[in-house]
């Protein structure tokens, strides 16, 4: 079985990566990620932005739950990186359409949220007593 839990783990952090990947490419270079990978009409560089944002939260999920001993903490760092990418994406593309009074705000309350259950978690979290 250890095989399997090793094989398992290597396919999350590669399939992560590949998510981080193209994930900061349509949130960094939106023209070239649409003309590259997503030529679906028409071109939208706030959707873009936000899929990238929202696939970047999807490898720290792969990655994050392989690596830290919490996967509550995983999956919350995860989604509060995303989170706060897409606040960012929000704050860029202020002049593209929407809400931006009351989107911004939304959004940055709950990546506020999501950071203060991240800070609780770790420090709930029993603390491992050294060996003397």
């Amino acid at each position: 079985m250890k095989g399997w839990r090793t094989l398992i783990r290597i396919a999350m952090i590669g399939i992560g990566v590949y998510y981080l990947v193209f994930g900061v490419w349509a949130l960094a270079q939106p023209a070239s990620f649409y003309g590259q990978i997503a030529s679906f009409s028409p071109f939208n560089v706030h959707f873009l932005h936000d899929a990238g944002a929202f696939q970047i939260g999807l490898g720290l999920a792969l990655i994050l739950v392989v690596v830290l001993s919490d996967p509550i903490l995983a999956v919350v760092l995860a989604v509060g990186a995303a989170s706060l990418l897409h606040v960012v994406a929000h704050v860029v593309d202020v002049n593209l359409g929407g809400q931006p009074a009351r989107d911004i705000a939304a959004l940055a309350t709950l990546t506020g949220i999501l950071g203060i259950v991240a800070v609780a978690r770790v420090a709930g979290r029993p603390r491992r007593q050294s060996v003397e």
